[in-house]
């Protein structure tokens, strides 16, 4: 079954994207990958992100907390989940993190995604409730 969650993948390397994508599309989310480039990160500002995959390690001079700041702007209530080869949370990442997930661990990032978006119900319920 098809979700309505939209999830905002950056990373630097197109497979990876295509992979984590594909793992996410399969769990029933909206994969939306965007490639961190040296200059920035195209964020696709006109979808709806209700969490956001963030590779820690980009090549060139972006930085994690760039990207993550970028995030912030776009989409200040979608959590980001921090994927890494790390064993942990860097410093510099954590106050803009929610999650952690090691790569190579594809059920532990479909269990933090549905962890930490919003429940599809609260998305068809929202509009009705405002319109009082």
């Amino acid at each position: 079954m098809q979700d309505d969650r939209g999830v905002l993948i950056i990373d630097d390397d197109p497979v990876h994207l295509q992979i984590y994508g594909w793992i996410l599309k399969s769990a029933g989310f909206l994969p939306f990958p965007a490639l961190a480039r040296s200059n920035g990160v195209d964020i696709p500002t006109n979808q709806s992100i209700d969490v956001v995959v963030l590779d820690y390690r980009l090549t060139g001079g972006l930085k994690a907390t760039d990207a993550a700041k970028l995030v912030n702007e776009a989409f200040p209530d979608a959590p980001i989940i921090l994927l890494s080869d790390l064993y942990g949370i860097p410093e510099d990442i954590e106050p803009y993190v929610k999650s952690f997930v090691r790569k190579g661990e594809p059920e532990k990032l479909i269990a933090a995604v549905k962890k930490l978006a919003r429940p599809s119900s609260e998305k068809t319920a929202e509009p009705a409730a405002s319109s009082n």
